[in-house]
């Protein structure tokens, strides 16, 4: 165990300034978790990056996949460097790429779909719209029990005031309307993967993105060969239960750098003031909802928000 422990404090000592660490007051280097013992790991290697992980707050299947993609690291490398970090596609046995030479890949989308506007209703994606925002996404939450008509009725709304422009519609999980109204794509979370006909919305040639909070879910979504995959949060949110603390930027770096391969999308929290350091992290698309929504002017919200994001270099 001390073996272990000393490379674990060498992982956590390279990576301090990184900020990659999330508090967490429970955990100890002193202790393994229970997943995390001798019995299920190959080696000290994959122990330590564990340990590592779980003391800089990984949550423990996160720290599960970064154990092992310490251990192929370092095999690969020859030997033990703290100050590196899991990067490559095959320490996380990633799908190979070109990933559209896959049967059960998705359609492709644009590698950097810029600002990613997520809207209530179809009368914002009209107004999003005529703003030029590049990509938006039809987030439609029922007030009380669904009304599957006026459901399908903003679904065909939010198709319409998109056709014949240049703006990218996704809808959020409502994949058998979105197929329906022949939308560019659909967005749906971890949660929902089970419960979707992936074949049916393949078939139909639409795009999908899905969400991630973490490595695990990442690699995970990385199964189904998606159109884009979604990170975050990156920053504190109020719109919805994260299953993981926010992320930050230098995660978020760390994540986008591994999924490269990828159209990619920081989502979660991120307002004016933070876009710019988003888009700089190596992400083609940042997600905003409430910098728009909850703007008094959105239109002149969307120029600033567009301009920071030119402004990542």
């Amino acid at each position: 165990m001390s073996l272990i422990r000393d490379l674990a404090e060498q992982i956590i000592a390279c990576h301090r300034q990184d900020d990659l660490a999330i508090p967490v007051p429970e955990s100890s280097i002193n202790q393994l978790p229970p997943a995390l013992d001798n019995t299920h790991a190959g080696d000290h290697y994959e122990l330590a990056g564990a340990l590592a992980a779980i003391q800089m707050g990984f949550i423990q299947t996160d720290a599960q996949v970064l154990g092992k993609a310490w251990s192929r690291m370092a095999h690969h490398a020859g030997g033990f460097h703290p100050a590196s970090w899991p990067s490559l596609p095959d320490y996380f046995d990633l799908m190979p790429t070109p990933h559209q030479a896959h049967s059960k890949a998705f359609p492709a989308c644009p590698h950097a779909l810029g600002l990613y506007a997520v809207l209530p209703n179809a009368e914002w994606v009209k107004r999003m719209v005529d703003a030029e925002v590049p990509t938006v996404q039809l987030r439609y939450k029922a007030e009380g029990t669904l009304d599957r008509g006026r459901l399908i009725a903003e679904i065909n709304a939010a198709v319409a005031a998109v056709k014949g422009s240049k703006t990218l519609l996704f809808i959020n999980d409502y994949w058998q309307e979105a197929i329906d109204a022949g939308a560019y794509g659909v967005h749906l979370g971890q949660e929902d993967l089970a419960l979707a006909d992936l074949d049916a919305i393949r078939k139909a040639g639409l795009r999908l993105g899905l969400s991630t909070h973490g490595y695990a879910e990442m690699v995970y979504a990385d199964s189904f060969l998606p159109s884009y995959i979604a990170m975050g949060a990156v920053f504190p949110t109020q719109l919805k239960k994260m299953p993981t603390a926010p992320q930050g930027l230098g995660r978020l770096r760390k994540y986008a750098q591994l999924m490269r391969h990828y159209p990619l999308v920081g989502i979660g929290g991120i307002n004016e003031n933070t876009i710019q350091a988003v888009a700089q992290t190596g992400v083609g698309s940042v997600a905003v909802v409430r910098a728009i929504t909850g703007s008094d002017d959105p239109e002149a919200a969307v120029k600033r928000l567009s301009q920071l994001m030119r402004l990542d270099h």
